[in-house]
């Protein structure tokens, strides 16, 4: 089974990934049966949301609901069995040199997602990614003929990207898109009408290349579901925190600007979210987070599920599609993960260096490293 338009993914409801009140175990399995019920039937995990705890309840959550008639999406790649987690950072990638050499690759890929697939009750995946590589996982014939390998043995229909956690990676993703070109069916970005940069920077190569793109932070952090307002107060743990202050006001008031376009088309500022992501052609599916923010005031998650799942096959007109990218811009506000002209030094896990080989990707696509994925700051360290 395809990706279907609208996705529920499991870094929702604040369990795996602090975002607003976590809900309970109750709570969230009938949240996955309602998007179920309500018409969203497709369902992403990672193994390392909650080391497999995430699995485990999307697991009893669809027992006994006919395997065909939902798509389930997979990712691995940080090792949580062997690995040793470093605070907010996280689990190590499989592909790191202290765990194991690339001949081992195969072996750990085909474990952990046997493992995946054991907690989630299932014998397959639809979509199996690549989740949060680093610089070998977006370049190694180990890694992707060990991913290959899985496909063989019936282990998933498809193979997928995602780049992540954080914004970047669109010279890495580029490249892996075109040196595994016929293997790579599907790469998940950001991308929402806040975020248009650096995502869509990537499109025009997953356009050539046949892939599909799944997008995720369509909510723009809860933005777009209209119940996080200027003066919302975050938990203390909650994952937006990082985000620069002011975010929240100067988000909402680029929002006001564009409610008039999703007014003309009966569609909630989350849908209309939705609509922009899918209007990009290689965009097949979005999976916004759906965050039960705190307070009387607060929307019900449940609420969200049915916007979501109620999205509408809406069609913008071309002003207005480059009217919410316009008072959207983003460029250069942030400075992204991945291969960058800005890093210098020996790699990270989630930052390096370009080499020859990226900035020969920068050429064929006319990205400018330094114009087009650079911070922009003024003297002080401000963005622009």
């Amino acid at each position: 089974m395809q990706l279907t338009r609208t996705a529920f993914g499991m870094w929702s409801a604040g369990r795996f990934m602090h975002f607003g009140e976590p809900l309970d175990d109750d709570r969230f399995i009938a949240l996955i049966r309602l998007a179920y019920e309500k018409g969203i039937r497709t369902f992403l995990t990672a193994d390392v949301y909650g080391a497999g705890g995430a699995d485990t309840l999307l697991g009893r959550a669809l027992e006994g609901t006919p395997r065909d008639s939902y798509c389930l999406v997979g990712a691995v790649g940080h090792d949580f069995y062997s690995g040793q987690r470093d605070g907010s950072k996280g689990f190590p990638r499989f592909t790191s040199p202290v765990l194991r050499k690339p001949g081992e690759y195969a072996s750990y890929l085909r474990a952990a997602t046997e493992k995946s697939l054991a907690r989630c009750r299932s014998d397959r995946f639809d979509l199996l990614l690549l989740h949060n590589p680093d610089a070998t996982g977006y370049t190694s014939d180990a890694v992707w003929k060990g991913m290959e390998k899985l496909k063989d043995a019936g282990l998933t229909t498809r193979l997928g990207v995602a780049p992540g956690p954080a914004n970047g990676f669109t010279l890495d993703l580029i490249l892996c898109l075109e040196r595994f070109q016929g293997l790579i069916d599907w790469a998940m970005i950001i991308l929402n009408p806040l975020e248009p940069w650096p995502g869509s920077l990537c499109l025009p190569a997953a356009e050539k290349t046949g892939t599909k793109i799944v997008t995720r932070v369509v909510d723009y952090g809860g933005l777009f579901h209209d119940d996080v307002k200027p003066g919302h107060q975050f938990a203390p743990r909650d994952h937006r925190t990082f985000r620069p202050a002011g975010w929240v006001e100067a988000g909402a008031e680029k929002i006001e600007k564009m409610r008039a376009i999703a007014d003309a088309h009966g569609l909630t500022m989350l849908q209309l979210a939705c609509i922009w992501n899918l209007a990009h052609a290689p965009v097949q599916s979005v999976v916004p987070t759906l965050i039960q923010e705190p307070g009387a005031q607060a929307k019900p998650i449940e609420t969200k599920v049915e916007e979501l799942a109620s999205l509408p096959e809406v069609t913008l007109t071309p002003d207005e599609f480059a009217r919410i990218a316009e008072i959207g811009d983003n460029t250069n506000c942030m400075s992204l993960k991945g291969a960058n002209a800005e890093h210098a030094g020996d790699a990270l896990p989630d930052r390096w260096s370009l080499n020859a080989e990226l900035e020969a990707v920068a050429g064929r696509w006319k990205i400018d490293p330094v114009r087009d994925l650079a911070h922009a700051r003024d003297p002080a360290g401000a963005v622009e």
